[in-house]
């Protein structure tokens, strides 16, 4: 099952971040590891990554520079430390939630008791 941006709105930014964590990448490079590291299931169309790129540059979470390789002009976007402090702090929200989803889904109480 392959999702939308929709299914993902509201996840989107922690993706993008979580996508930059292992270091700078160009904005296509962004979209093929959400791509490649959701075994295809994150195949999103560059009209919905760079736009919100873009958003988390104007809100001091990534930073972008400008180059040139083989003559082609592209943005390389890397993490804040800003940006770094909202990813961690985004993955503990996204790991409790999901959590209690599972314990729920599962018929169990969350925390589950040990």
């Amino acid at each position: 099952m392959k999702a939308d941006a929709q299914a993902l709105k509201g996840h989107l930014d922690v993706l993008l971040l979580a996508a930059l964590d292992d270091g700078p990448r160009h904005g296509y490079a962004v979209k093929e590891a959400l791509r490649e590291g959701s075994g295809g299931r994150f195949d999103l169309p560059t009209g919905t990554i760079y736009p919100a790129l873009h958003r988390l540059e104007d809100a001091g979470l990534v930073a972008g520079a400008w180059s040139v390789v083989d003559g082609r002009r592209r943005r390389t976007y890397h993490l804040t430390p800003a940006g770094h402090r909202r990813l961690h702090a985004d993955r503990g929200s996204w790991r409790d939630f999901a959590a209690a989803v599972t314990a729920i889904l599962d018929g169990k109480s969350w925390p589950a008791a040990t």
